[in-house]
C-alpha cells in the first residue's frame, strides 16, 4: 500500500486528514447517542406497555371469563337439557322451545356485551330469521371455521368472523360449548361478543395502537392497526411461558426493525401482543443526532480554516524550494531561498544550496569525462569490426586451402570458422547448450586433427537438457586447459564432459586423465590463455548470477582434474540479466 505522506501534497493531507478525524469524532458521538439513548428508549416503552398490556389482559380476561360462566351455567340448565333431549311431545317441545328461547334472550339483553346465541342441536325447530337467538341444526357445525377446535375440547373460541343481523353483518367474536348429559352429547351452545367492545377494551386509551389477542395455541383472536404475520411473530413468543417481555425484531428494508412487547398471565389463556415501530421509538435518538451532527458541521468548518491556514504555512517554503528546482540550469539563473528559517525547512535550503553547488563540480567533471567516453566509443566501434573480419578473412582462406588440396588445413579453417560465429552470437550473452557443444566439438576436432589417433573425449547430455542456455564460451576455457596444460607431457590423453540436472541447476562436469593441477616441474609455456580464461568464465557467472553459483576444480583420485560447473536451469535466455546485475553493483 502507497504512503500517503509520499504520495499527495502536504496541504491536502493536513485538510483531510483534520476533517476527516473530526468526521469521524462527530459520527462516533452522535451514533454512541444514539445507539445508548434508544437502548434507553426502548427499556422505558417497553417497561409501560407492558404494565398497560397486562392491566388490558387482566381486564379483557374478567370480560371473557364471564361469558365462559355463563355458558357453562346455561349448558348445565335442566330445562334446556330437557329441550336437547328431544322427548315431548310436538305441542310440549314447541313449548320448551318457546321458554329456552326467552331464557336465551333475556340473557343477551341482560349481558350488553352478548350479540346473539346460536343452539346447535338435533332436529331443531324453525327460528326467526331477525331474531338473536338461533336454533340451528347440529349438522351445519362442520361449516364453521371454528368447530374443529370442538374436537379435543369442550369449549373452544374462535377468530373474529361476522355474523347477520338486523343491523346488517356484524364481527364478533365466538365462545362454543359442548352441551353433555351425561355421556349423551346433545348439542352446541354457541354465544357471540360483540367484537368491537373487545377491541375497545384492546385499544384502551391509546389509540393509534397496533395490537394482536391471541389465545393460548398462538391463534390469533382479534388485531389493531398495523400488525405483522402471525408467521412471523410467533416464532419470537414463547407461548407456553406465563411470563411478559418484550422482542427486538430485526426487518428488512420495507418493514425495519420492529418492538413487540407481550403480555402472558398465569390466570389467563389470553396473549396480548403490542408492535411499535423502531423508527417511531428512536425519533427522538436520531433529533439527538442530527443536533449533535449540526454541532459538528459547524466545529468542521471551523478546524478546516484552521487547517487551511496552518497547510499553507507548511507547503509555502517547499513551493519556493520545488520552483527553485524547476527553473534551476547549470550556470543560468538561480532564484534566491529564504535565509530566515531555522526549523527543518531550513535544513532543506541549506541542504540544496549545497547540493547545487556540488552539482556545478560534477557538471564540470562530466564535461571533462565525455570526451573520454566518445573517444572510447570511437574504439569500441573499431574493435567490433575486427572479429567480423578475422571471420570473413578465414573463409577466404578455407577456399584457397581447398583449392590447393589441403583438405586438413580446409577442415580446419571450416571449423574455426564455426566458433567464431558461435563466439559472435550476434553480440548475445547467452546461448543454448547445444551451441555452446557445437563450438567445444569444433574445437575438440581441430586439437584432434593436431594430436592423431591420441586424444579422445565423450560428451553426454541429458534429455532435455539441449534447449536450456547458459553464458557462452563457459566450457571452452576449461577444455583447452586440459588439453595444453593436462596433456603437455603425454602423447594420448581423455575428456569426458557430461551435463546433467540436479533440482533446478544444471551441472557441469569436466573430467580430464592429465597431469592434475599439482605439477612438479615449473612450465615454459608462453601462452596462459588457460588461466585467463577460467579466471572469465568464474567472474561472468558471480557477475550473472551471484555467490551460490561458480566453479569448483579439484584432483581425481585416479589422476588427473575435475571441472564442476553448477549454473542456474534456464528455458530461456535472460535477456537483462548482466544489466540488471550490474545496476545491482552500481546501487
Amino acid at each position: 500500500m502507497t504512503n500517503p505522506f509520499k504520495k499527495y501534497r502536504i496541504d491536502r493531507l493536513f485538510f483531510h486528514s483534520f476533517a476527516i478525524i473530526i468526521i469521524l469524532v462527530i459520527a462516533v458521538t452522535a451514533w454512541t447517542s444514539y445507539s445508548n439513548s434508544s437502548k434507553a428508549l426502548v427499556q422505558t416503552t417497553s417497561h409501560y406497555q407492558q404494565r398497560l398490556l397486562d392491566e388490558l389482559n387482566n381486564e379483557i380476561t374478567t370480560r371473557l371469563d364471564m361469558i365462559e360462566q355463563i355458558s357453562l351455567s346455561t349448558s348445565r340448565d335442566n330445562e334446556l337439557t330437557t329441550f336437547l333431549l328431544n322427548r315431548q311431545d310436538d305441542f310440549e317441545r314447541y313449548r320448551k322451545r318457546v321458554s329456552v328461547e326467552s331464557a336465551l334472550g333475556n340473557l343477551t339483553y341482560a349481558i350488553p356485551l352478548i350479540q346473539g346465541i346460536d343452539l346447535y342441536m338435533d332436529e331443531p325447530m324453525p327460528s326467526d330469521g331477525q331474531s338473536y337467538i338461533q336454533f340451528r341444526n347440529i349438522r351445519d357445525l362442520d361449516k364453521q371455521s371454528w368447530a374443529r377446535n370442538l374436537v379435543k375440547s369442550d369449549f373452544a373460541w374462535s377468530g373474529e368472523h361476522s355474523i347477520p343481523s338486523v343491523q346488517g353483518d356484524i364481527p364478533v367474536l365466538s365462545f362454543a360449548r359442548k352441551i353433555m348429559n351425561e355421556n349423551d352429547y346433545l348439542g352446541v351452545l354457541v354465544v357471540h361478543i360483540k367484537a368491537r367492545e373487545i377491541r375497545a377494551l384492546l385499544t384502551g386509551n391509546s389509540s393509534g395502537s397496533n395490537r394482536i389477542m391471541a389465545d393460548s395455541a398462538g391463534k390469533q383472536i382479534l388485531s389493531i392497526g398495523e400488525t405483522l404475520e402471525q408467521s412471523e411473530w410467533s416464532k419470537w413468543i414463547d407461548l407456553k411461558s406465563n411470563k411478559s417481555g418484550y422482542v427486538h425484531i430485526p426487518g428488512d428494508k420495507d418493514t425495519g426493525n420492529t418492538l413487540l412487547v407481550y403480555s402472558r398471565m398465569g390466570n389467563s389463556i389470553w396473549t396480548l401482543i403490542e408492535f411499535t415501530s423502531w423508527k417511531q421509538i428512536t425519533a427522538s435518538s436520531l433529533e439527538l443526532a442530527e443536533w449533535i451532527g449540526l454541532i459538528g458541521i459547524g466545529a468542521i468548518l471551523l478546524v478546516l480554516l484552521l487547517t487551511h491556514y496552518l497547510s499553507r504555512q507548511f507547503s509555502k517554503p517547499i513551493k519556493q524550494l520545488v520552483s527553485a528546482m524547476r527553473i534551476y540550469s547549470v550556470g543560468g539563473h538561480k532564484e534566491e531561498l529564504p535565509s530566515d528559517y531555522e526549523n527543518e525547512f531550513g535544513y532543506l535550503f541549506s541542504g540544496y544550496r549545497k547540493q547545487t553547488e556540488r552539482i556545478e563540480e560534477l557538471y564540470l567533471s562530466l564535461e571533462r569525462r565525455y570526451e573520454q567516453q566518445r573517444k572510447a566509443e570511437i574504439e569500441a566501434l573499431q574493435a567490433n569490426i575486427n572479429p567480423h573480419f578475422l571471420y570473413n578473412m578465414l573463409d577466404q582462406l578455407n577456399w584457397m586451402a581447398i583449392e590447393a588440396g589441403q583438405d586438413e588445413l580446409s577442415r580446419i579453417l571450416e571449423l574455426m570458422g564455426q566458433m567464431f560465429r558461435i563466439g559472435l552470437s550476434n553480440g548475445a550473452s547467452f546461448i543454448m547448450v547445444s551451441e555452446e557443444l557445437q563450438h567445444i566439438q569444433c574445437y575438440l576436432e581441430i586439437q584432434q586433427l593436431r594430436w592423431g589417433d591420441g586424444l579422445e573425449y565423450t560428451i553426454e547430455v541429458e534429455p532435455g537438457l539441449q534447449e536450456a542456455y547458459l553464458p557462452k564460451l563457459t566450457l571452452q576455457p576449461f577444455v583447452e586447459n586440459s588439453i595444453v596444460h593436462g596433456f603437455n607431457k603425454q602423447r594420448s590423453g581423455h575428456v569426458s564432459i557430461s551435463l546433467t540436472k540436479v533440482e533446478e541447476t544444471l551441472q557441469i562436469i569436466i573430467d580430464d586423465n592429465g597431469a592434475g593441477l599439482k605439477q612438479p616441474e615449473a612450465r615454459t609455456h608462453r601462452r596462459h590463455t588457460g588461466g585467463y580464461g577460467i579466471r572469465n568464465v568464474r567472474e561472468r557467472i558471480a557477475g550473472y548470477f551471484g555467490n551460490d553459483y561458480g566453479v569448483t576444480l579439484s584432483e581425481r583420485e585416479e589422476g588427473g582434474t575435475r571441472v564442476e560447473i553448477v549454473l542456474p536451469l534456464l528455458t530461456e535466455a535472460p535477456a537483462q540479466i548482466l544489466t540488471a546485475s550490474l545496476a545491482a553493483k552500481e546501487g
